[in-house]
């Protein structure tokens, strides 16, 4: 569909054409900018309300810095559709988060304009600091860095780390922190009542701005700014509850500022460029800003997906009979029922409490199911705290976002022999998101860990299962429960809960051409490919061996008699993953079959349906069934 611009919008393809404009046409190009996007996501998807929380923002920026010799980064990539839009992508934009087409987040590869790739929060001060600084090195003294930060990236740890390095370097850097009080669901912690607590600094900022301003008209300078410094300080505790944290760090701050007013940020950042040092600018804006419903329910809109723009109308399939759930909501609803059953079962969730389904649980028992932000290290750290006093602790991350928190694994829970249960949501490909969300990298960074159990459910029922199992007070040791996104097998989905044999594998189908072992989900993707493969008279054996550690050895023993070749199937990373592991007991046992790995390769892969990836992958079902076909016909031929 050909989305048109406005006349304004149509002129720009880069910022120089922007910088081109009067400051009085800056709100029609706003305007005109918030539709666009309006009018693209609603037809193509995408993240919808953060950008359009920060139309504003984004044209000020571009109009007032020297862009991409000045360097913007962008926290939290879902602010960044203007951004894109206003730097040589607009005819493109259609294409985001579509395969092949561009990235829905900022990528160093994709343009000179996006200056850092992100994806995950949280990022954006440490790396614009690291950037100031070695600018300096370099000799460049003039180029500007500004990050900006929001959409609740602010409630993590690494910003914390990166400010109070940066107020000790004296680098020439803006922070602009948009404060929208939402990351994905409204944010939570102490912190968030504190930028809603510091409007006092308004006065702050004005009574010190008017002193230094006049002692600038005085004689006398060194002495009376000395003494004003004093004033500041005493200043700080009449106008203010507490100190700013920000200048209490050692940075500059200006604020509040309304970020939606497209002048007073212009008027803003031309004065902020001519302050040295490290500085911040604290802006407030609302999430999903020019479109009502959005602003209403900021949750909903994040993503909407396809909509009617016109009635607000999500798009939803309709069908004639009950559908698979997702796996989110599995676990979602499957966690309630357990925690009846053990008034120990306990719910965390680093700010995805929507994303993993723990909202529900949330609701019905707020005393026992904990957002605590975005903050993986401190969730998982938490979750090993609760363990240690007998909770049994469901810590429920994305798998890519795991990969922040590895040390407190590590160290915190799999050295103590802690039972906490990780479930890794969003394991595998997720699709439009690409690369930064895929979750492919946890069975071996997982299977690696002594004293951990890592497991896959191929359905429904086997994540119930695995709950139930993991959850019991016989478990002793921190338990891995890894699943996709988007919907599992199982209408009736809704089964008793049963024990699992921790590291028993089931065989679903009997064969004698080949041996085909799967692990998780992609096991539906042999089931399908076998029932092709029956048509043409071929009939491999399946194994569903459902642990990765411990592995079902001897189910591995009977197979490694049994055949001399074997496909493994996975949704990770085969470097280290499901298929490594069986070469490696195959190899310590003496048996030599024939190995073919399918799963995820060794390099980066893009966005993209899910479907789409896992074919250029080549492990879906067509993947299955041709590697079956191909190995028969080497040995038929060598015959």
């Amino acid at each position: 569909m050909d989305i048109k611009a406005g006349p304004l919008l149509s002129t720009i393809e880069f910022p120089s054409d922007l910088k081109k404009l009067k400051k009085e046409d800056l709100q029609q190009v706003c305007s005109e900018l918030r539709q666009f996007i309006i009018d693209t996501v609603s037809v193509n998807g995408g993240h919808f309300g953060a950008s359009l929380g920060v139309v504003e923002l984004t044209v000020a920026l571009h109009y007032v810095f020297d862009t991409p010799y000045d360097q913007l980064i962008w926290d939290v990539g879902h602010q960044a559709y203007g951004h894109k839009i206003l730097t040589g992508r607009r005819k493109e934009f259609h294409t985001n988060r579509k395969y092949k087409g561009i990235s829905g987040f900022p990528k160093r590869s994709e343009s000179e304009y996006d200056a850092f790739g992100v994806g995950h929060s949280s990022t954006s001060i440490s790396a614009a600091l690291g950037m100031s600084i070695a600018s300096k090195l370099n000799g460049d003294k003039k180029r500007q860095f500004v990050a900006v930060i929001g959409d609740g990236a602010m409630t993590a740890g690494l910003p914390f780390e990166a400010l109070q390095h940066a107020g000790t370097t004296g680098a020439d850097m803006l922070i602009i922190l948009n404060d929208n009080n939402m990351s994905i669901d409204p944010n939570v912690g102490s912190l968030k009542e504190y930028l809603t607590d510091i409007t006092t600094s308004r006065t702050y900022n004005k009574v010190r701005d008017e002193i230094w301003n006049g002692i600038g008209k005085m004689p006398f300078g060194k002495f009376n700014q000395k003494m004003a410094s004093k004033v500041e300080a005493s200043l700080k505790n009449v106008v203010s509850k507490t100190s700013n944290l920000f200048e209490g760090l050692g940075l500059r701050y200006f604020g509040q500022v309304d970020g939606h007013n497209i002048l007073k940020l212009v008027e803003t950042f031309k004065d902020l460029k001519k302050i040295k040092g490290p500085k911040i600018l604290h802006i407030n804006t609302i999430k999903g800003k020019g479109y009502d419903l959005a602003e209403k329910d900021q949750t909903l809109w994040h993503a909407p997906g396809i909509f009617n723009k016109d009635t607000g109308k999500i798009n939803k399939a309709v069908f004639d009979s009950p559908q698979p759930p997702k796996y989110q909501d599995v676990f979602g609803k499957s966690i309630i029922e357990l925690a009846n059953l053990n008034k120990d079962v306990i719910g965390v969730t680093p700010a995805m409490p929507s994303g993993c389904s723990l909202k529900y649980m949330m609701a019905e028992m707020p005393d026992r199911a904990f957002d605590v932000g975005i903050c993986e290290q401190h969730a998982v750290t938490l979750s090993a705290g609760l363990a240690t006093l007998g909770k049994r602790v469901f810590c429920n991350i994305y798998s890519t976002f795991m990969q922040r928190a590895y040390d407190q694994v590590v160290h915190d829970v799999a050295i103590q022999k802690l039972p906490v249960i990780f479930c890794l949501d969003r394991a595998g490909l997720v699709g439009d998101d690409g690369p930064t969300h895929h979750g492919v990298y946890d069975i071996p960074y997982m299977r690696c860990i002594p004293n951990m159990i890592v497991a896959a459910p191929m359905n429904e029922k086997e994540l119930r299962d695995m709950m139930y199992t993991a959850q019991h007070e016989d478990n002793k040791l921190p338990f891995v429960i890894r699943y996709p996104r988007g919907e599992g097998v199982m209408s009736n989905w809704q089964t008793p809960f049963e024990s699992m044999a921790i590291g028993k594998g089931e065989k679903v189908q009997e064969g004698s051409d080949i041996a085909i072992l799967s692990i998780g989900h992609p096991g539906n993707f042999v089931i399908e490919a076998c029932q092709e493969l029956a048509k043409d008279g071929i009939v491999p054996a399946h194994y569903n061996m459902r642990f990765v550690k411990p592995i079902d050895e001897d189910m591995l023993h009977e197979i490694g008699k049994k055949f001399s070749r074997i496909i493994t199937i996975e949704d990770g990373t085969i470097v280290g993953g499901f298929g490594s592991a069986c070469l490696e007991f195959f190899a310590e046992h003496k048996y030599y079959p024939s190995v073919t790995m399918l799963g995820i390769p060794d390099r980066i892969i893009e966005h993209g349906k899910p479907a789409e990836l896992h074919r250029e992958c080549n492990y879906d079902a067509q993947a299955v069934r041709e590697t079956v076909m191909s190995l028969l016909e080497v040995e038929s031929s060598a015959i």
